[in-house]
Parts: structure tokens; C-alpha cells; sequence
């Protein structure tokens, strides 16, 4: 038998506010980006959407799925989690900086800045790799704990 919901959980009044001042912001934002081109705009969101959905879940799905496969051979897929984060954040910083990193608009940066344009790829290179590294680094620490912490075998 189900009891009823005596008590609603709203959360503390601080909460309360935060997530006031969190809608006030993003409402105040809102109205912002939509005061010049919302057209634009929606259709900027509605074509990420769309190519979110169509191209980007699809490709990293399967991408996921093989390292699951791989590693679930070896009976190890709790180590996907060490790929697939540094990955995420290795293809989410990708996405963000791309126009530099390809070097697309390097000479726009420099005009723009007056900071060289032509660095940004050994730059996000490097951090993918500290990503990958230290997700490494994590692994073997994690390893090596689960092994302390294991009972020998007795024979």
C-alpha cells in the first residue's frame, strides 16, 4: 500500500532563492540574446538540436559502445568510465575552440588580439593529453588499491 506524500520536498529557503535568482538570471539572459536576432537564434538552437540528435549521439554512442565491447572482453568495463571521461571533456573543448584549433580564423584572432592564432592545436593537444594521462594515473591508483585491499589467494 502507497502512502500519500506527507511532506513536499521544496528544499531549504536558501535553495529556494538560489534557484529563484537561477531563473532570474537565465530569464534576464534569455530576453537579452533574443532582443536582436531571435530568429537566428531559435534556429541556431533548434539546428544544434537536430544535429545533437541526427549525427553527434549516434557517432559517440557507437564509439561507446565499441570501448564497452573492447574492454568487456577482458571482463574490465567499469574502465570505460577513464575513457570516456577524458574523451568527453577532450570532444567537448574540441567543439568549443574548433574554429582555432583548425586554424580557420587564425589571422582574425591575431588582428583581432594581437596574440598569435596558430598555437591553439598544440595547446588542446596537450590538454587531451594531461586528460588521458591523469585518467591513467587514476586507473593504476584505483588498481592498486583493489589489490591492497583484496585477501590473498589461499591455495
Amino acid at each position: 500500500m502507497r502512502r500519500p506524500f506527507t511532506k513536499a520536498a521544496i528544499g531549504s529557503p536558501l535553495q529556494l532563492l538560489l534557484l529563484a535568482c537561477s531563473f532570474a538570471l537565465a530569464g534576464y539572459a534569455g530576453v537579452q540574446l533574443l532582443a536582436g536576432d531571435w530568429f537566428g537564434v531559435a534556429l541556431w538552437f533548434v539546428g544544434a538540436a537536430v544535429v545533437h540528435d541526427l549525427v553527434l549521439l549516434p557517432l559517440y554512442a557507437g564509439a561507446d559502445r565499441a570501448l564497452s565491447r573492447a574492454l568487456g572482453a577482458v571482463g574490465r568495463r567499469e574502465w570505460t568510465v577513464f575513457v570516456r571521461v577524458p574523451a568527453a571533456l577532450s570532444a567537448l573543448l574540441l567543439l568549443v575552440w574548433f574554429p582555432l584549433i583548425s586554424g580557420q580564423v587564425a589571422d582574425h584572432y591575431r588582428s583581432a588580439t594581437g596574440l598569435p592564432g596558430d598555437r591553439f592545436l598544440s595547446r588542446w593537444l596537450l590538454i587531451t593529453a594531461a586528460l588521458f594521462g591523469g585518467s591513467a594515473v587514476l586507473l593504476v591508483l584505483r588498481l592498486r588499491r583493489a589489490t591492497k585491499e583484496r585477501p590473498p589467494a589461499s591455495h
